[in-house]
């Protein structure tokens, strides 16, 4: 149970200190690419693990994911479980790269 709440403290942390400089669909098109796996490892990495298989505070492992681009896209966007949705920091765009990115991983 300690280290739940230390884990959502340590989560809650990383999401306020991302910044709220969220990208409008515009500017992220007129970028001309999205680097997913550096986004994942800004956000993703600290309980998805480098390589996805780190499984801290109950996070699954990508590397057996079995779930398709949009199921995995609805998860970074609202969350789930104890992982809390990226919405209010990534804009639609760089959601999508993180979610390919993901596949990478396997």
């Amino acid at each position: 149970m300690k280290k739940m709440i230390v884990m959502a403290i340590v989560m809650v942390a990383i999401v306020a200190c991302s910044g709220g400089n969220k990208k409008s669909t515009a500017d992220s098109k007129a970028s001309a690419s999205i680097d997913g796996a550096k986004i994942y490892k800004s956000n993703c990495m600290l309980c998805h693990g480098d390589d996805g298989k780190l499984g801290l505070n109950n996070s699954k492992d990508l590397t057996v994911s079995k779930l398709t681009k949009e199921e995995r896209i609805d998860i970074i966007t609202n969350g789930k479980n104890t992982m809390v949705g990226f919405s209010s920091l990534l804009d639609e765009d760089e959601i999508k790269a993180v979610a390919d990115y993901t596949f990478t991983l396997k």
